[in-house]
């Protein structure tokens, strides 16, 4: 029994990408049929979905309309992180609209919640016979402590909890055959990994997550295996407003096997003036896969898979 997954990296809907959601079903062009081809494709979305809130202290602002889950669900994504730096760009009123959204629009989101225990908790799905659970957090400084979930306070799934952190991978780890962590992390800019982010890997993986795979870098880190546990720290931007640091994109996929991942590929993309990924060929493609695996060295992870 093999399930296929796809992960991409930031997506949001604002400045030249707002315009794609004027038709939500071709809103991500052709990478679409990367993702609709996978059992399961996650992406993390990058924005708050709402029209109220005020402007958080912050230097920049990301909302989009409800029609930003129709063009997901068209994409083939089944789920998203809002584990994230934007998702309160416009305060907790703007997250309780996004909330709202996506239970309006039947679009499962994680990482972010009316509270600690809603923000940690995981989505579950299951493909023939293999119940997933996935959960999303984020590892990222600014405002960290305001936006911190609490019991009595909605807001993100933060890692600085570590315990707290922990316990939900070992709780998902209890209900569920394969446990995947969906991280927002890392430094701007740097497509090495940094401690703080190797250490806290670490740390999931001792609590049972499988598989791990993050952004927030808005460039592409590489991946590897830390013991029987496949880390991909950094899948760069997708659907994205800018240019800076890089745009170079991509699809990542995995075939798993029961717990194990049996296969990892990476499809190289774009992104275009649009701001809409392109699937890379060509010279652009062997140039992204070999930047990759040039950034596999930092990683300090396993380039096979053990055993």
């Amino acid at each position: 029994m093999e399930v296929r997954l796809a992960f991409a990296g930031d997506v949001h809907f604002t400045g030249r990408t707002l315009g794609l959601l004027d038709d939500p079903e071709s809103a991500f062009g052709a990478i679409a049929s990367t993702l609709r081809d996978a059992d399961v494709a996650l992406v993390n979305l990058e924005t708050a979905v709402t029209d109220r809130g005020a402007p958080q202290p912050k230097t920049y602002h990301f909302r989009a309309p409800k029609t930003a889950f129709a063009a997901l669900r068209a994409a083939g994504v089944d789920a998203a992180s809002i584990a994230n730096n934007h998702i309160l760009d416009y305060g907790r009123q703007g997250l309780s609209d996004t909330l709202d959204a996506a239970a309006e629009a039947r679009y499962p989101v994680f990482g972010a919640g009316r509270d600690a225990a809603a923000a940690f908790a995981p989505w579950f799905t299951t493909v023939r016979g293999l119940r997933i659970a996935v959960l999303g957090m984020s590892q990222v400084h600014d405002l960290a402590g305001s936006w911190r979930a609490t019991d009595t306070r909605a807001g993100v799934a933060m890692a600085f909890d570590p315990a707290r952190a922990t316990a939900a991978v070992r709780s998902a780890r209890e209900r569920a055959d394969l446990v995947i962590v969906f991280m927002h992390w890392g430094v701007e800019g740097n497509s090495c990994p940094s401690g703080e982010m190797k250490t806290f890997a670490g740390r999931l993986s001792e609590a049972g997550a499988d598989i791990v795979v993050g952004a927030h870098a808005h460039t592409l880190l590489a991946g590897g295996w830390l013991g029987h546990t496949y880390v991909h720290y950094g899948l760069g931007n997708f659907l994205w407003y800018g240019t800076s640091h890089s745009t170079d994109s991509g699809v990542l996929t995995l075939v798993v096997r029961h717990r194990t991942v049996v296969d990892s590929r990476f499809v190289p993309a774009t992104v275009s003036g649009s701001g809409q990924p392109v699937p890379a060929t060509g010279v652009g493609r062997q140039r992204i896969l070999d930047k990759l695996a040039t950034a596999q060295r930092c990683t300090g992870l396993a380039a096979k898979r053990p055993g």
